[in-house]
């Protein structure tokens, strides 16, 4: 497997989409007046979101935005349908304003999702690099420790001028 390229970020991509689409789903089905789900539910989207965060992480064209776009997209329309299958209702029928709500969150988590991919694959080139030229990571400087000295430590005055040396008299008996 000389020559192939590995996505860096696949697996924080992967687990971005799974987690932000659950996460959508169950803050937009608390805001509609619904419960926390529970018990099957709770596992259906769990499933949900290992099965969408599996195909964003090994969809070779995953990294862009209009496909993350449409990865969330589908996530959401598939949580939506889970939770009414489990007796959800909303409240407030479901108009244009949460649709709007839905539409505003998946753009701006796709964006985010892809702008963090694109950071993640910059930061890897940088560390490839560093690490190829065997050249050190920038850090700290090194730290200098004195092993002796003609002085005593200025803890050791200090524990040394704490310490009373006064006691009994020495010609009294007990």
């Amino acid at each position: 497997m000389i020559g192939v390229r590995i996505d860096s970020a696949a697996q924080l991509r992967g687990t971005a989409v799974g987690s932000l689409t659950v996460a959508l789903a169950v803050a937009a089905h608390g805001a509609a007046g619904g419960s926390l789900p529970g018990g099957a539910v709770a596992a259906q989207l769990v499933v949900l979101a290992l099965t969408l965060g599996t195909v964003a992480a090994t969809l070779s064209g995953a990294s862009r935005a209009v496909v993350l776009w449409g990865l969330l997209g589908t996530g959401q329309v598939l949580a939506h349908a889970l939770l009414t299958t489990a007796g959800h209702e909303h409240g407030v029928p479901a108009g244009p304003l949460m649709f709007g709500a839905h539409v505003a969150a998946v753009s701006l988590g796709a964006g985010l999702i892809a702008c963090g991919a694109r950071l993640s694959a910059a930061m890897s080139r940088v560390v490839r690099v560093v690490v190829s030229e065997g050249r050190a990571a920038p850090g700290s400087p090194a730290h200098v420790t004195a092993r002796s000295a003609d002085q005593p430590l200025h803890s050791a005055l200090q524990l040394a001028a704490s310490v009373s040396h006064r006691g009994p008299p020495v010609g009294v008996a007990a």
